[in-house]
């Protein structure tokens, strides 16, 4: 597995247990259909979260956030809608969230939640 996998899937595991402490149940991870992938998909109470997750081991290259373009905000809009439909009707409220997470080997990464954000 490459680097940068490997980080991407380290900085999904933080940002889950990360959003597990602030209440949040998850339901999937890494969901995946033809038209691509939601990172994290959790219930907070009666509301049904998409999370996108951005990881990075510094801000040496830019925060985590600024790789959350206008394409990539419409694109998990399109996801989003598309779980909704495979899983039947989805009860409460739709949020999707954009999660950052640096540094995230160290023993106390850093995380930034950005709840509705899209």
């Amino acid at each position: 597995m490459a680097e940068k996998d490997e980080l991407g899937r380290r900085g999904e595991i933080v940002a889950a247990r990360w959003l597990e402490a602030a209440g949040c149940v998850v339901i999937e991870r890494n969901w995946r259909c033809a038209s691509g992938e939601i990172d994290l998909v959790l219930r907070q109470g009666t509301t049904t979260v998409f999370a996108e997750v951005k990881t990075r081991t510094s801000l040496a290259y830019g925060h985590p956030f600024e790789a959350i373009t206008r394409a990539k905000q419409a694109r998990l809009r399109r996801l989003a809608a598309e779980w909704c439909h495979e899983n039947g009707p989805v009860p409460g409220e739709i949020r999707i969230d954009a999660v950052a997470v640096i540094d995230a080997w160290s023993a106390e990464p850093s995380v930034e939640h950005l709840a509705g954000v899209v």
